[in-house]
This record gives structure tokens, C-alpha cells and sequence, in this order.
């Protein structure tokens, strides 16, 4: 499918909506500034720094001015206790680097350990990353905006009660729970390297969120889970869709899986939003990957769920090679602000990063193939069609009484009138 110029959205109206927000575009991009100060540790593969260096360039790039800024409040207790047990989030709330001792009988229970350790600001470093889903997804049910990101979410992997793979607090799962308080059917999208296995679990049971993730599979890859035969129970039976990957996927392999199955997805499931989860460690040569995707394959994706018109959120998510994951998602923005044809690929001189990208100094360059692709034509098609058929099983999803959209925009359009001048008061002069 080839989008045109432009996406109508479901969603688009004609209200003066677009006043409240200054006359931008309908996307809404949340960043709060300091997220990428913290810190796992000097030897931990995830570095929230990626976060800022994004951050930079979307400004040195001039894409804020395609998007409505917005500093997310914190999450609050309350808020992330929608899914996460009170007793953990009080662990991660009480612990430190210096009192971790005092804990230490707890870590078994909330799997505290290398991949998940005990840092400076972790609970803080936690609800940055839920406010920003929070906020989108409370934006997207108000009908202010069909895009929202939030480059510092995406921590797939977390539990209700345990920390998983260098995920503390489940941003998605909780946006997507605040999504269904107005939506009926939510669509979840994730493209990391690793399966999403803690948005799964959390809607194993329901037929209101379907999960579809694309990863690697096989020889002990992390967290090994996402077979083909993962689909559901009860209500949720055939509402998780498992592509098992091998090594080495391509930007031509993958397209010609991705796009086929979400459409067929869309097609059987008819999702009133989505949330794409672009974990940038199923880039070719990231650290911790395996497979080849170029950054503009890897936006492909983004391009495609764009141009389905359904409103969606985009988070972050994996992604250890640090320059590579900056690009990624700065592309990524460009995609859905329309202006991946405008902007140069030389990166900017202006942002600080700018030693980051070297050798090439641009934001799309080449990067190595190092692994040979091990999925075959016929592995894909047979992935797709069983998976064709598991959605022809289908029921229809159960309609639910909702919020009513006044009472969301009661709510938010002076908030967003006042984060928006907070953020642009806190952007320095130099970056625009």
C-alpha cells in the first residue's frame, strides 16, 4: 500500500479544535526535559541518553515546528497502580542504590537483578516514561491529535509485579488502558527485535486489545516467549498474533510480512486506535540484535500504520546501538509530521550530539548486514497464512459503553495550552 501526500484520519474534524493547540499539525510529541540523565550503570546496554540525543535532533531538524510539544506530568501512583501491584510500585518507590540492602529479600520476588538493577531515580526514570503514554493516550480518547509519541516509553517487557529486561513499569500496558476507556477495540503493534511479552500477558484474557508482535525466536533469545501457538485464552483466544522470527530479516522480508498481516489484522479486528511499539534494536547492527533492518525499512512501518488513518501513539522501546536509535526515531518523526522528504541527511551542526554520528555524519547511512537472512520466502508466507486463519476465528468485539468525548476535552485543552508554553519556555534559542 502507497500512502498519498496525506492521511485523512478517522478522526479528523473541523470544530477549531486546531486553535486550542496553536494551529499545528494533530500530533502531539511529549518529552520532558532530564530523561536522559539517568543512568543503569556504566557497563548496562540501556541507555536513556538516546532519549535526549532523539530529542535534539528532532529540534535541530526543525520538526518541533510540524508537532505540538508537550512536557508530560509524572505519573502518579494511582495512575500506574492501574496495572502494576502496590507493593512493587512502593519497592521501587522506597529503594536505592544506597538502601538496596535492606530489600535485597524482595529482589527474587520482583526479579531485581543485572538486567534490571537497583539505579538512582528509577521509580522518577518509571513514571516520565507512563506520563508520556498517559497523557497521549488521554489526548488521542479527547480527539486532540491523531499521533502522539512518546520516545521515552515503550518498556514492553515489564510485569504487574516484576521488572523484566531492562523494564521497570509497563508504559504501554497502561496506556492502552487508558485507550480502552474510550475505545472499544485497541490495536497493539510491536516491531523491537524481542516479543512483547508483558503487553501480551496483560491482555492474554480480552477481546478488546489485540497484540501483534514480530521478533526474533529460537536458541534461548530473550525472553523466549511468542511462539505461533501463543494466541489467547478465554475471551482473548486468537486476539495475540505471534510472527517467530529467525535471524538476519530484511527490509524486503520484513515489509512484505508486516504489511500483509496488519492489514489483515485490520481488516478482521477493525481497531478503533493502535500503538506502535518501534523498538530500534531490530535495526542491523545493533548491539544486542540480530537482524538487517535499514532505519528508512524500519520506517516503513511507521509510514504504513500512518497511512491506515487510525489515530495511534508511537513509543520507544529497545534499541542498544545509542546513534542508531536517535536516528531511528528522529526519522521516524519526520515520517509522521510528512517531512522525511524535506529534511537533509547530513545531520545538523547545531546539536550537540553531533559527534555521536561519526564517521557519517547523516541520518540514514548504511548499516552493515552482518547476519545472513534465515527466513525463507515460504517460512514467511506459511507465518501469514496460518496467522490469516487464526483471525478468520475472530468474533466481533463486545461493545462497551464510553466516556464521553467532552468530558476529555473539558479537561485537556487548557492543560495542553499550558504545557505547551512550559516546553517552548524551556527549549533553548540555539536548537530551533
Amino acid at each position: 500500500m502507497t500512502p498519498g501526500p496525506t492521511t485523512k484520519f478517522k478522526s479528523d474534524k473541523t470544530d477549531g479544535n486546531d486553535d486550542v493547540i496553536g494551529g499545528k499539525k494533530r500530533i502531539f510529541y511529549y518529552y520532558k526535559d532530564g530523561v536522559g540523565d539517568f543512568h543503569y550503570g556504566s557497563q548496562h546496554p540501556m541507555k536513556p541518553q538516546r532519549i535526549s540525543a532523539c530529542h535534539s535532533l528532532v529540534l535541530n531538524y526543525g520538526l518541533h515546528n510540524y508537532m505540538t510539544c508537550i512536557e508530560p506530568p509524572k505519573a502518579s501512583f494511582e495512575e500506574m497502580s492501574q496495572y502494576h501491584a502496590p507493593d512493587y510500585l512502593e519497592f521501587w518507590k522506597e529503594v536505592t542504590p544506597e538502601n538496596a540492602h535492606e530489600y535485597e529479600y524482595l529482589f527474587n520476588k520482583f526479579n531485581i537483578g543485572e538486567d534490571c538493577p537497583v539505579f538512582d531515580g528509577v521509580y522518577d526514570f518509571s513514571s516520565i516514561s507512563c506520563g508520556g503514554s498517559i497523557e497521549g493516550a488521554r489526548s488521542i480518547n479527547a480527539g486532540l491529535c491523531d499521533v502522539a509519541i512518546n520516545w521515552a516509553g515503550g518498556l514492553h517487557h515489564a510485569k504487574k509485579s516484576e521488572a523484566s529486561g531492562f523494564c521497570y513499569m509497563n508504559d504501554i500496558v497502561i496506556g492502552i488502558i487508558e485507550l480502552l476507556k474510550y475505545h472499544q477495540r485497541v490495536l497493539y503493534i510491536d516491531i523491537d527485535i524481542h516479543h512483547g511479552d508483558g503487553v501480551q500477558e496483560a491482555f492474554y484474557w480480552t477481546d478488546r486489545v489485540m497484540t501483534l508482535s514480530l521478533h526474533r525466536f529460537g536458541n534461548y533469545f530473550f525472553p523466549g516467549t511468542g511462539e505461533m501457538t501463543d494466541i489467547g485464552k478465554g475471551n482473548g483466544k486468537y486476539y495475540s498474533v505471534n510472527l517467530p522470527l529467525r535471524e538476519g530479516m530484511d527490509d524486503e522480508s520484513y515489509a512484505d510480512l508486516f504489511q500483509p498481516v496488519v492489514k489483515a489484522v485490520i481488516d478482521h479486528f477493525d481497531p478503533n486506535a493502535i500503538v506502535l511499539q518501534c523498538g530500534a534494536d531490530s535495526l542491523g547492527s545493533d548491539r544486542l540484535g540480530c537482524f538487517n533492518l535499514s532505519i528508512k525499512g524500519h520506517g516503513e512501518c511507521v509510514r504504513y500504520v500512518k497511512s491506515l488513518g487510525i489515530p495511534f501513539m508511537m513509543v520507544g522501546g529497545g534499541g542498544y546501538t545509542l546513534r542508531n536509535v536517535a536516528r531511528c526515531w528522529t526519522y521516524e518523526t519526520s515520517i509522521v509530521t510528512e517531512q522525511d522528504d524535506v529534511i537533509n541527511n547530513a545531520i545538523p551542526d547545531t546539536t550537540e550530539y553531533r559527534e555521536f554520528f561519526a564517521p557519517e555524519y547523516t541520518l540514514c547511512p548504511d548499516l552493515p548486514r552482518r547476519i545472513e537472512n534465515g527466513n525463507s520466502k515460504e517460512y514467511l508466507n506459511a507465518l501469514k497464512l496460518e496467522t490469516i486463519e487464526n483471525l478468520k476465528m475472530l468474533k466481533q468485539a463486545p461493545s462497551v459503553q464510553m466516556q464521553d468525548e467532552d468530558y476529555f476535552q473539558h479537561n485537556f485543552i487548557e492543560y495542553i495550552k499550558k504545557s505547551k508554553k512550559n516546553m517552548q519556555l524551556k527549549l533553548t534559542p540555539p536548537l530551533y
